[in-house]
């Protein structure tokens, strides 16, 4: 199974309709669709979605891949899963980059603070970063 988390700008026109396609590429590719513009709430339906997939699935090895702030979110609710994760072109700080494009970018911050110290030095064996040189 490979769980699929789109980035931020997925509901303009062209970037929609491609992450809907995904869910017809093969059946084992799950899409998890999440506001993008309300971390905390973000966070919570994500974790909730994604144990509620492990809960019905078979796979012995699932995978959870995001990109842009897709990434984020796959980075973290994988880690707290315990699933490996595939993130392309992730963005990292968005609690630095995204003021501006959502209501509440401080709240970024506060779950990095309440979640597990060093993650991602303690998740470095199980998340692969892709990145593109002209993003």
């Amino acid at each position: 199974m490979i769980i699929y988390l789109h980035g931020f700008d997925s509901n303009s026109p062209g970037n929609h309709e491609k992450v809907l396609q995904l869910q017809f590429i093969d059946p084992d590719v799950r899409l998890i669709s999440y506001s993008t513009r309300h971390p905390k709430h973000d966070m919570q339906h994500l974790l909730k979605e994604v144990d509620k997939m492990l809960q019905l699935n078979v796979d012995e090895r699932p995978l959870i891949c995001g990109v842009g702030l897709g990434g984020y979110w796959a980075e973290r609710i994988g880690f707290l899963c315990d699933i490996r994760q595939v993130i392309f072109n992730p963005n990292l700080f968005p609690y630095e980059n995204m003021e501006g494009k959502i209501d509440r970018p401080e709240e970024y911050a506060d779950i990095a603070t309440k979640c597990v110290t060093n993650f991602r030095e303690k998740n470095r064996d199980r998340c692969l970063v892709i990145l593109s040189r002209n993003e």
